[in-house]
């Protein structure tokens, strides 16, 4: 027969007889556990997927766009120093019409050898086969583009190459790492039902677009060792004379730009939230402990006085504190992998990779279980310090306020007679401030969370709304494949259905302050443009200047300019001008960064005629289809942007992305949310079992009883809503700049009713917690509760 240690049998005793206390505890580690895996194995995942891809399929280092450039520039760049490997190749944007599709298309056309051949930026095919050498009719389309309109290898779309339409016959369906998130045009979100790519062989493409012997895209590959800051500067010195707009890294590369955003914000949100929610959890421990040392005392004087040493006592309430962490780690970790395998499942949709197996990283769960534990522990060192200080006969004495004195709440003369259950609550939430502080804060910490993550789907619809409402305001956006003259626009406004059309100019600048140079766009946009607007975080509308640029804030601080200062703008373009330009002022925008500046101003810059890069459409709903049918003939068009197909993009995006997400991580707040208020009132029972029965004994009914610890418990809910309000306005303010990037800024945005929302889900928890605790209440055993302190 085992025998079991005394301390064990009391252990496994007390963790039935706090059973509830410790299971809130349980969901709360298992919450913070769950979220730490998941967000942190999606950020290994991701990570991990990029560089095995990126290595395995030569993704380049540097990439460069010029007009026209003949072949033997890019075996003059292979000799540079530095450079390991160098691809040549033909690059250009067509409106394609796509079987099932009402509107344009944009089909991103990129040449490929043919008979195959190992290159940078390699193609991985998924189904299908490569174009054959004979073939100038054959493609490869990307696998996003293909799966969104239910394309095959032997279907085709229609594109206008060089103001000639030709079909194009799908062959194959790959994917490359140069395009793990295939986006294109005006758009920061993926749709790739009108945006993919299509590979197609480099004689054809030479063929359709006169360029024999000739390229108009450069990826290069860097030497390991090389400083790939230099060899950026010698292949823009290499290509500059024949057109080029500058050579830029991988860093500022479309695609690498987004993926590497999104791993650093998996790394943010693994980091913050579970910080927050195990931050959380050794706040519930110490409050449950502390309080359960308090009803234990004459246990502990009990076992001190039959020998048992201050180790041993702290061991035990050590391991009391190990059992609900060790549980919560466990079903946590579980949680998590869940969770990982569904959010990589999400991501494969939006991050283009050969593979989308989800393999779980153990590391990680060891890593989570070691953080979990070394939470929970901080949170009861102080606690078992208590129960290992106290001398058995002050132990064995009931703890008590230091004196007796009449509290504020009796003082007041209003309220000098009030009745015994509302003396009562006043007496126990004003002699023991620090327990009541610490049920205010826990209670304050559970609404703000709520609050905090309720507000994240505010901040989303607010920069929805600043975005396709207060900005882009425009039914439509075409892009022009090369710079049009202003007759272009009266062109376009005689197409069916076009009411207004206002033109703007798109030129790549690198801006230069102070030893610091950042590479952008600056757009060119007419003072009283209507169609597209620059609107900052508040919602104000930034006029365009008629002198001098406009800023976005992020450009301005990696700058480190102001308003006032000057900058030096490079055009990039053309016989790419230099000037000197004053920031007139800046902006904070919540979606990208560029650089504005009045058309009339970037005119004299360029020392050329007015150019226009694309137009800004109104359009008339009824007549789109005419207007779509129209664009995707046009052979001056390399792009059409529909507004209401970009909201609705933005919508699915987030719905199945940032969306899910957060409705995990809400729905953690909410039961991290139940568990502390639950606790409160749980531990509050425990407390006082012995008051209340000698309160029923003296003839108190139940309902009186139970009004007196649940009113208490209202009481600390009330005074704590204040405080959540102020806790989730400063998480929130945490996160709005934890997440900032070139890419997007959240704004700090709470709706009332997220406030109102926080302090329903807190209540109703409260609501849940009194009925439970009091129908213990109701079960309480007078007679053993009147011969026992616990």
């Amino acid at each position: 027969m085992v025998r079991i240690h005394p301390l064990h049998r009391k252990l496994w005793r007390d963790v039935w007889h706090y059973r509830g206390q410790l299971a809130a505890i349980v969901a709360v580690v298992t919450c913070g556990i769950a979220l730490f895996v998941a967000m942190r194995s999606m950020n290994g995942y991701l990570r991990d997927s990029r560089d095995r891809y990126y290595a395995q399929y030569r993704f380049a280092d540097v990439f460069a766009q010029v007009r026209r450039a003949p072949a033997r520039v890019a075996r003059e760049v292979s000799t540079l120093p530095g450079v390991a490997a160098v691809d040549d190749r033909i690059v250009f944007d067509v409106v394609a019409d796509v079987p099932g599709l009402a509107e344009p298309a944009v089909a991103h056309l990129v040449s490929i050898r043919v008979p195959r051949a190992p290159a940078l930026n390699d193609v991985h095919l998924t189904a299908g086969r490569w174009p054959a050498a004979d073939r100038n009719d054959e493609v490869v389309a990307s696998r996003a583009f293909a799966g969104a309109n239910g394309l095959r290898p032997g279907d085709s779309v229609g594109a206008v190459m060089n103001g000639r339409w030709q079909r194009l016959r799908i062959v194959g369906v790959g994917v490359s790492p140069e395009f793990v998130y295939e986006i294109g045009g005006t758009s920061i979100f993926p749709d790739n039902r009108r945006y993919g790519v299509l590979w197609v062989g480099r004689e054809a493409l030479e063929t359709a677009f006169d360029l024999q012997g000739a390229f108009n895209d450069l990826a290069v590959r860097v030497a390991p060792g090389a400083s790939k800051t230099q060899v950026l500067l010698d292949v823009d010195r290499a290509i500059e004379r024949y057109g080029g707009i500058g050579a830029y890294g991988r860093e500022d590369q479309l695609s690498d730009q987004f993926l590497e955003g999104e791993i650093d914000e998996t790394q943010v949100t693994s980091t913050i939230l579970p910080g927050i929610f195990l931050a959380v959890t050794a706040f519930l421990l110490n409050l449950v402990l502390s309080r359960l040392v308090g009803t234990q005392r004459d246990q502990i004087a009990t076992l001190k006085a039959f020998g048992y040493s201050n180790a041993a006592i702290g061991i035990h309430y050590f391991e009391l504190a190990l059992v609900p962490l060790l549980a919560g780690v466990v079903l946590g970790s579980a949680l998590g992998l869940v969770l990982a395998g569904q959010l990589a499942a999400v991501y494969a949709r939006f991050f283009q990779f050969p593979w989308v197996e989800f393999v779980p990283d153990w590391s990680i769960v060891a890593a989570a279980a070691a953080i979990g534990v070394a939470a929970g522990v901080a949170g009861s060192v102080s606690s078992v310090a208590r129960s290992v200080s106290l001398p058995p006969a002050a132990a064995m004495q009931a703890e008590a306020p230091a004196r007796f004195r009449h509290g504020l709440f009796e003082r007041f003369t209003f309220l000098s007679k009030p009745s015994p259950q509302r003396r009562i609550i006043g007496r126990n939430l004003e002699r023991w401030p620090a327990r009541t502080l610490f049920s205010i804060v826990g209670l304050a910490l559970a609404g703000g969370l709520v609050i905090t993550v309720q507000s994240m789907f505010d901040a989303v619809n607010y920069m929805k709304t600043l975005q396709f409402y207060g900005s882009d305001r425009a039914d439509v956006t075409v892009l022009f494949r090369d710079a049009r003259r202003a007759s272009a626009l009266p062109a376009l406004e005689r197409l069916p259905g076009v009411i207004d059309a206002e033109g703007f100019r798109v030129a790549p600048v690198r801006l230069r302050a102070g030893g610091r140079s950042e590479r952008t766009v600056m757009y060119g946009l007419a003072p009283d443009v209507e169609l597209r607007r620059v609107v900052d975080m508040h919602g104000k509308v930034d006029p365009i200047p008629p002198d001098g640029c406009l800023l976005s804030a992020t450009i301005a601080r990696k700058l480190g300019v102001g308003r006032g200062d000057r900058v030096s703008v490079e055009l990039l373009d053309g016989a790419r001008p230099t000037r000197e330009v004053v920031v007139a002022a800046t902006t904070e925008e919540a979606l990208g960064s560029a650089a504005y500046m009045s058309l009339d101003a970037l005119r004299a810059m360029e020392r050329g005629d007015r150019v226009y890069s694309g137009a800004f459409l109104r359009t008339d709903g009824r007549l789109t289809d005419h207007l779509y049918l129209a664009l995707k003939r046009l052979p001056a068009v390399s792009g059409v942007s529909v507004r209401e197909v970009a909201l609705r993009s933005f919508d699915e995006t987030i719905a199945e992305s940032f969306g899910i997400s957060l409705a995990i991580t809400l729905i953690f707040a909410c039961v991290i949310a139940f568990g502390i208020v639950y606790n409160s009132a749980r531990v509050a029972l425990s407390e006082r079992g012995r008051e209340l029965a000698s309160l029923r004994v003296l003839g108190f009914t139940r309902r009186e009883v139970t009004w007196m610890l649940l009113g208490e418990q209202g009481i600390l809910l009330a005074l704590s809503i204040p405080l959540a309000f102020l806790t989730a306005y400063g998480l929130g303010v945490l996160i709005s700049v934890a997440f900032e990037s070139d890419l997007y800024r959240i704004p700090m945005v709470v709706n009332p009713a997220s406030y109102l929302f926080g302090a329903g889900i807190v209540t109703l928890a409260a609501a849940l917690s009194g009925l439970i605790v009091s129908r213990r209440i109701d079960g309480l055993d007078l007679v053993a509760v009147l011969k026992t302190r616990e």
